[in-house]
C-alpha cells in the first residue's frame, strides 16, 4: 500500500484521479493506497509541518486557487522536512515559466501535464516508476534488475528512462525543462554495462547498431552527457562531476583509440 499526499483546488481532477489513485497496483501489495487530499496550500502547509509520519510520494498542483507560487513554495518546505519524499507536479500549466521554475529551483522529479492522452495511466506509470527508484536508493547494493540499472549513485530507469544522479534527475542541459535526449542515455547505459572495461567508438556503434557513428558523434555525446550530470551535481549540492571525470571517476577517457569508460 502506498501513502499518496495531494494538494489539488479544483474539484473535477479530484473526482478523477483519486478513485484511480486509490486502487492503482504501485507495489506487490493488493492493499488500498491512502490518498490524503488538500483542497489548500495552507491547510497543506500545516500538515506537513505538523505531521510526523512522511508519505510515500506528493502530487502538487502547481497553480492553487489564481497563486502561481503555491505548488512551488510548498515544495520548498517538503524539501526542508522530507528530502527524500519524491515530489510529481500534475499541472496544466506545463511548458510554461512556472514549470522552468520549478525544476530549476527545487528538488521536484516529474512535471505532467493534466491534459494528455493516458492521462491516467501516464500519472500511475509515473508514480510506479519514482516509488521503485526511491525503493532502490534506500539499498547499499549495486543493481542491474529488467527495470533499473543502479551502479553506486547512478540509477537508470528502464520503464521511464529517466536518469538519476544522487537521485537528481538528469536533464537536457541545453534546456532545464526537457529530460537527457535518447542518444546519451543510451550511450549512458551502454558504458554502465561494460564496466569497467572502455567502449571503443566501433563498439559504441555495434552496441547501438547505428552505421553512421564516428568519435565526432560519440565525443559530443559525452559532452552533453558530462555536461548534464554536471548540472544535477550542482542542483543536489554534490561535487564537480566534470573534475572527478578528469580524476578517473565518472565518464573517464580511455586511451587514444576514442573510447570512454564508466567508473563509478
Amino acid at each position: 500500500m502506498a501513502s499518496i499526499f495531494w494538494v489539488e483546488d479544483q474539484y473535477h481532477w479530484i473526482d478523477k484521479f483519486k478513485p484511480i489513485l486509490e486502487s492503482a497496483d504501485f507495489a506487490d501489495d493488493a492493499g488500498k493506497n491512502s490518498v490524503v487530499v488538500h483542497k489548500f496550500a495552507e491547510s497543506a502547509g500545516q500538515a506537513i509541518n505538523k505531521s510526523t509520519s512522511p508519505p510515500d510520494i506528493v502530487i502538487l498542483d502547481a497553480n492553487m486557487n489564481g497563486n502561481d507560487d503555491a505548488g512551488y513554495s510548498l515544495s520548498r518546505l517538503l524539501a526542508k522536512k522530507w528530502p527524500q519524499i519524491p515530489i510529481i507536479f500534475l499541472s496544466e500549466h506545463s511548458g510554461t515559466g512556472i514549470e522552468k521554475k520549478i525544476f530549476e529551483q527545487t528538488e521536484t522529479r516529474d512535471f505532467i501535464a493534466k491534459h494528455q492522452n493516458n492521462i491516467e495511466q501516464v500519472l500511475c506509470w509515473r508514480i510506479k516508476a519514482l516509488l521503485r527508484h526511491k525503493l532502490i536508493k534506500n539499498t547499499d547494493a549495486d543493481v542491474v534488475s529488467q527495470d533499473i540499472i543502479q551502479c553506486g549513485e547512478l540509477t537508470i530507469d528502464l520503464t521511464t528512462w529517466n536518469v538519476y544522479w544522487h537521485g537528481e534527475r538528469l536533464m537536457n542541459p541545453a534546456n532545464a525543462q526537457r529530460p537527457l535526449a535518447p542518444m546519451p542515455r543510451k550511450i549512458l547505459r551502454a558504458l554502465v554495462e561494460s564496466s569497467p572495461h572502455p567502449v571503443t567508438t566501433l563498439q559504441m556503434s555495434e552496441k547501438l547498431a547505428i552505421d553512421k557513428f564516428n568519435y565526432a558523434n560519440y565525443r559530443q555525446h559525452i559532452k552533453i552527457l558530462r555536461q548534464s550530470f554536471e548540472q544535477a551535481a550542482q542542483r543536489c549540492g554534490k561535487p564537480d562531476f566534470i573534475e572527478s571525470c578528469k580524476r578517473g571517476h565518472g565518464i573517464v577517457t580511455f586511451g587514444e583509440a576514442g573510447a570512454y569508460c564508466w567508473k563509478p
